[in-house]
């Protein structure tokens, strides 16, 4: 075998190693919703509440890959209340209103960071964004999560731990990117 081979083999398996590393050190999150249909406001329709509830799940995991690598995540959402009200009128399908007055989002969740099974961070908060209008979003206007997420990104943001992740801004950067 030539020197190169050899090379080029110690190589691919150090790369192998690399890969197989850095997948172990990414976060382990758990989002769970508990008592869904006793949340303050959610949509009349499963498939809208599906979601809801998928759209958040995928969220608070985006934010947590920015966890330190060897901490991991459990969040538990409690209550829920999006922003805006349904319109009753539209007995079809649920159309939201916006209006910037009493209608903001807000949110009840308990959660935990553990780091090799030892709990270093956990609580329960209410969350919400009166002023959810007032605000510049940087999430798209078709973004039917765009303010949920919003107050979302900024309670990450003043409670969770985060770190820069192989170069790729964390959470905690691009929260602060309004």
């Amino acid at each position: 075998m030539s020197k190169l081979s050899k090379l080029s083999i110690a190589a691919s398996v150090a790369a192998a190693l690399w890969l197989i590393s850095a997948g172990s050190a990414a976060a382990a999150v758990t989002v769970t919703f508990l008592n869904v249909d006793n949340y303050a406001e959610m949509p009349r329709y499963d498939g809208d509440k599906q979601a809801i509830l998928n759209g958040l799940e995928t969220h608070f995991k985006t934010l947590a890959a920015g966890l330190p690598a060897g901490q991991d995540m459990k969040v538990e959402v409690l209550d829920l209340g999006m922003a805006g009200r349904i319109d009753p009128m539209h007995r079809m399908y649920d159309i939201r209103v916006l209006r910037g007055q009493a209608d903001w989002p807000k949110m009840k969740l308990r959660y935990t960071i553990e780091e090799q099974g030892k709990v270093i961070k956990s609580g329960e908060e209410s969350i919400s964004d009166m002023t959810y209008m007032e605000h510049l979003n940087r999430y798209w206007r078709s973004d039917s999560l765009r303010y949920e997420k919003r107050m979302i990104d900024d309670w990450f943001k003043k409670t969770v731990p985060v770190q820069q992740v192989g170069g790729v801004p964390s959470a905690n950067n691009s929260a602060a990117s309004y």
